[in-house]
């Protein structure tokens, strides 16, 4: 069995981040006995600014590709389709609006404290791409703690204070300066770098690589 750590670079409001881990789940469970993987997320923000005007998705990505609403729609659908196909709920994707992610950003890093950080991220997603929620909204993200299995009394301490704000901040800086730019990002081991919601073949075939790689004496 070779241990790997594998670093998740994803925003919340990313789909293909959701769609990618779940296909590392599935490259995970195909390998399992063979490769194990120790996941930790980190921060990526695609919509930065706190102060952004939340604005209907479908109308922002026209607007960010230069692309008509009905090429956006499609590219919707067809990632609705994926994430059905892996188990994902992504019921009300069109529906949902830009959100800044920080707090949820925060979050994660809480419930890493708890060894629950991919619960939180995956009710977060659920609750962004599944209900169409705004993910910073206090009462949605502590909805998304309870889903999570966490204290939500804890955790609205934490949304009212500012801490973890520095650490995600931090987090963020580090992948950038390490040439991060889009998401998701997955770098094994600290070094080898998957970019993009890759299907599992690709996984399995990549990760076996890597493993082989880490398990042969330099």
């Amino acid at each position: 069995m070779q241990n790997l750590t594998i670093d998740i670079v994803s925003d919340i409001a990313c789909p293909w981040c959701a769609i990618g881990y779940a296909r590392l789940e599935q490259a995970l469970n195909t390998l399992q006995g063979e490769v194990e993987g120790k996941v930790e997320w980190h921060a990526f923000e695609l919509n930065p600014d706190p102060d952004q005007r939340p604005m209907p998705i479908v109308e922002a990505l026209c607007r960010k590709y230069g692309r008509n609403e009905a090429e956006v729609r499609a590219a919707q659908d067809d990632m609705i389709r994926i994430a059905t196909g892996l188990g994902l709920n992504f019921t009300n994707m069109q529906e949902r609006y830009t959100a800044n992610t920080f707090d949820g950003h925060r979050l994660v890093k809480w419930a890493a404290e708890h060894d629950r950080q991919t619960e939180m991220k995956q009710a977060l997603f659920d609750a962004y791409f599944g209900e169409a929620l705004n993910v910073a909204d206090k009462a949605v993200l502590l909805d998304a703690v309870r889903a999570a299995g966490l204290d939500a009394a804890e955790a609205e301490k934490v949304l009212d204070g500012d801490r973890f704000a520095d650490i995600v901040r931090a987090d963020e800086a580090r992948w950038q300066q390490a040439g991060i730019s889009s998401v998701p990002a997955f770098v094994i081991n600290g070094q080898y770098l998957i970019s993009g919601a890759q299907e599992p073949d690709y996984l399995v075939q990549a990760l076996r690589e890597i493993a082989g790689r880490e398990a042969t004496p330099a």
